[in-house]
């Protein structure tokens, strides 16, 4: 596919394509995307945006240090959020396009009933020509702050889980750098720029740096983001923001940034379990119940595990591990890690005696493992 072929897309900006050298929002750069993309929502296009820089502009208008506590953070947050959003509203409005603010936090994406009505209220919104302005709420969610580990650590993750959530064909990442290199060009003058990717392996995963200063992400999050898409189906572009006419010419199929294309293909539900969720514990098992899993697509019995560890419940989604506590799966628990604890090593038809009650005869069914 061309990548101007793409019916729905999604655009995600990253800080430092928002902001000109001083830290202020930088006007011109952002209209410009505007133009841009009107320019493409008025062709048939499906659009959705995924925004980065809400902390940023808020301690800039508040001469703030963002970094000095959660607090700050939080209102930076939500006085940046009120600037940017007023941004993005009168520049589409200059084009008689309607927006709608989305904030998220990482328990719309947890609950498999609120994944499902974010997902009916965002194609609602596409089907009635809005375009829909993502950022991650951080005057309430901490977790993005604070620590990593949770359904979405940055934007990058972000902008991936509403591409693979709304089926997108193409997520565009902005970023303040021409692509994915074979090393840092900012260390190395003769790192070479890679232009497709067409399968995201560890050794090119290897490549990718540490984050950008004043952003959250780096180009290890971005390819964290293309893995959930390009499972997903669709592809991924990771081009510099900061170019002249980017979009118009990345949408002209000029060779531009880093392309990414899909590969296997996982389902809706798969999607969820293995890339939209918190983690609340974790299953070692032994290298016959991996095989099983992986190469058979067997379910998870007691008699696999080796290990618990964490405290889940009974429905959460936990992490698979092998013996070298590698992860390789993610799956829903029909058991909570307590009673996980005392079946392990059994065989199905013991788990009644050990814990008093049976559901099910595997800890994890089949129908209910995603392989990440």
């Amino acid at each position: 596919m061309n990548i101007s072929e793409a019916k729905r897309i999604v655009f995600k900006f990253g800080t430092n394509v928002l902001r000109n050298d001083n830290k202020e929002i930088s006007l011109s750069r952002v209209y410009s995307f505007i133009e841009e993309i009107s320019k493409l929502h008025k062709s048939g296009k499906e659009i959705i945006i995924v925004t980065s820089g809400a902390v940023g502009l808020g301690a800039k208008k508040l001469n703030a240090d963002s970094s000095e506590s959660l607090a700050i953070k939080q209102a930076c947050a939500a006085v940046g959020q009120c600037q940017l959003m007023s941004i993005y509203e009168d520049g589409f409005g200059k084009y008689s396009i309607n927006t709608a603010q989305v904030l998220l936090t990482e328990d719309d994406f947890t609950s498999r009933i609120k994944y499902l009505s974010l997902s009916n209220a965002l194609n609602t919104l596409i089907d009635l020509k809005v375009i829909p302005i993502i950022n991650q709420n951080d005057t309430v969610s901490t977790s993005e702050l604070e620590y990593y580990g949770v359904s979405f650590s940055d934007n990058d993750k972000l902008s991936a889980l509403v591409a693979s959530k709304l089926d997108a064909d193409l997520l565009v990442i902005l970023s303040d750098i021409d692509g994915l290199y074979d090393s840092n060009p900012k260390e190395n003058p003769k790192a070479k720029l890679i232009s497709e990717v067409k399968n995201l392996t560890a050794d090119i995963e290897n490549y990718a740096g540490a984050s950008s200063k004043g952003g959250r992400g780096g180009m290890i999050t971005k390819l964290q983001a293309a893995k959930v898409v390009t499972h997903s189906g669709g592809f991924v572009v990771i081009a510099n923001g900061k170019a002249p006419n980017i979009i118009n010419r990345l949408f002209s199929d000029e060779k531009l940034g880093t392309k990414f294309y899909p590969v296997e293909q996982l389902s809706q539900k798969k999607r969820w379990i293995a890339y939209a969720t918190n983690i609340t514990g974790q299953i070692i098992v032994n290298e016959g119940a991996k095989n099983a899993l992986v190469n058979q697509n067997k379910s998870l019995l007691p008699i696999g595990i080796v290990k618990i560890n964490g405290n889940f419940d009974c429905g959460d989604v936990v992490s698979v591990l092998d013996s070298n506590n590698i992860e390789f799966a993610r799956g829903i628990a029909n058991y909570s890690s307590i009673d996980s604890e005392k079946i392990i090593g059994l065989h199905s038809d013991d788990i009644y005696e050990a814990i008093g009650h049976k559901n099910y005869d595997a800890v994890i069914s089949k129908d209910n493992i995603a392989l990440i």
